[in-house]
């Protein structure tokens, strides 16, 4: 009965947990990208040891992680970086590690033992796949022809080869009339028009990206989503749900899968 009982809860948290990952790009992979906050060299280390710490936590819970890029610090750790983290449900799982990480420790950097506060940022968005080649239905096109024009406005041949093109969703018109045929201009402003409806694209999810990481504060004081203090006691602090952590080594070793779903429930 007890085993059952056990199964049977295992169960429903696995649901709710599905359910709290029902968002349009939860089930996406994630890019997260780490830039360390003003201090130099301790502040850089700041982002090399967040960057471990999501690697681990990819470990632990069979995702795969990889750097994108990324900029070595001066002396040690690095000033920002991008990882890609590949697996089911990755961007659902670590959409709410966006904001100011703040770090208090005694500095090994230092050798005077003093007490150091570190901040980095992190941003996530989720990895979205492009195809560069456009797709455009011929309904949504109105296609103009007329007699092309040279210098001065003169007419350079007795045809109608010259082409506009109004992309009728976007508004976007485009015409080209230095080629021979009419066939060779429309071939050619449809190459024009293919380029601008990508630009387009690439516009708006620079600006879902900036809606997604608009929590995100300035790197320092007063912004931070959570603290790792070191010293003069040990606890992770999530300033969201209020949640302390005594373990801190565990959890800058990857294990937060806890705090993750408290974070998922919070949310709903």
């Amino acid at each position: 009965m007890e085993t059952s009982l056990t199964e049977l809860k295992k169960l429903i948290e696995a649901f709710e947990i599905t359910v709290m990952l029902s968002g349009k790009d939860d089930n996406k992979n994630a890019i997260i990208s780490i830039n360390s906050g003003a201090g130099g060299t301790e502040a850089q280390d700041w982002a090399s040891m967040l960057s471990r710490m999501y690697f681990r936590y990819s470990e632990t819970n069979n995702l795969k992680a990889e750097f994108l890029d990324f900029l070595d610090g001066e002396e040690a750790g690095l000033k920002n970086c991008s990882i890609l983290v590949k697996g089911e449900f990755a961007y659902g799982y670590l959409k709410n590690e966006i904001g100011v990480h703040r770090l208090v420790r005694i500095s090994p950097f230092d050798s005077n033992k003093r007490r150091h506060t570190s901040f980095a940022s992190v941003s996530v968005s989720p990895e979205v796949e492009l195809d560069i080649d456009v797709e455009i239905d011929d309904k949504d096109l109105k296609v103009d022809t007329f007699r092309a024009a040279g210098a001065g406005g003169q007419h350079v041949n007795k045809t109608d080869s010259a082409v506009r093109i109004t992309h009728i969703p976007s508004g976007i018109v485009v015409g080209c009339q230095n080629q021979r045929s009419q066939h060779q201009n429309k071939n050619a402003a449809m190459k024009i028009l293919s380029s601008k409806l990508y630009d387009l694209e690439m516009e708006k999810i620079k600006t879902k990206d900036e809606k997604l990481n608009s929590e995100k504060k300035d790197i320092g004081w007063g912004s931070q989503v959570r603290s790792y203090i070191l010293h003069p006691y040990r606890m992770v602090k999530d300033h969201r749900t209020g949640t302390e952590i005594g373990d801190v080594d565990s959890f800058l070793d990857g294990s937060f899968q806890d705090l993750i779903e408290k974070l998922l429930s919070s949310e709903k």
